[in-house]
């Protein structure tokens, strides 16, 4: 799939509008449930504003198999401008306490893994610390390597493996007590989207061109 896109970016760029298409058919949903974590509600409107973006500069990106690092680190700037601009918004469209009953299995990060793309374990990575929250959203949902990671986060790949892991193995805990009707651990942060935190210093790259 990796090659897939590449070769559509291409297309793309030469003005082929099913190749477009079919670009942003293939990144949407992750980059969607990426911002659902940060930005809760407005997810779909900071993800115009995204694609607004990477319509616009789309002629000048050059690299290679790296689009959804690209647009997640596009997507990732109009998320904190949006926080920026509006400190506290709706909880997340799923918050916990309304979560689905989600299948049994044993307690590994694997089933973590494999519960990701759910409304109610979107939920639940929003209670995450941040770094955790969106190493593993990255990782998981987005599917990009540690390197790729750490360039969007401007963070080391070992450290963006090592927050992953731990997101990942605090997530399936987090799925246990849900299973088993329990009260969802404290983790230290609020179960509230990450628009509703005030963004800590020394995340965010350098900032890419912004919409005209």
């Amino acid at each position: 799939m990796t090659a897939d896109l590449a070769a559509a970016v291409r297309a793309a760029q030469d003005g082929d509008e099913d190749a477009f298409r079919l670009v942003y058919r293939t990144v949407q949903p992750g980059l969607l449930r990426y911002l659902t974590v940060l930005v809760g509600a407005d997810a779909e409107d900071v993800a115009s504003e995204t694609w607004l973006q990477i319509t616009r500069d789309l002629a000048t990106f050059d690299g290679g198999d790296g689009f959804r690092a690209w647009a997640a680190t596009i997507a990732r700037h109009r998320a904190l401008d949006h926080i920026r601009h509006r400190r506290r918004r709706p909880a997340v469209a799923v918050p916990v306490d309304t979560l689905v009953e989600l299948p049994g299995a044993d307690d590994t990060a694997e089933r973590a893994t494999e519960e990701i793309g759910t409304d109610s374990a979107l939920a639940l990575i929003a209670a995450l610390p941040r770094k955790e929250a969106e190493a593993v959203l990255l990782r998981t949902v987005l599917g990009l390597d540690a390197e790729s990671a750490g360039q969007v986060l401007g963070r080391r790949a070992g450290a963006i493996r090592t927050a992953a892991h731990r997101g990942l193995r605090r997530l399936a805990q987090l799925l246990d007590q849900n299973e088993e009707g329990r009260p969802v651990r404290d983790t230290g942060r609020p179960t509230e989207p990450l628009a509703g935190r005030t963004p800590p210093g020394g995340l965010r790259p350098s900032q890419p061109p912004a919409p005209q």
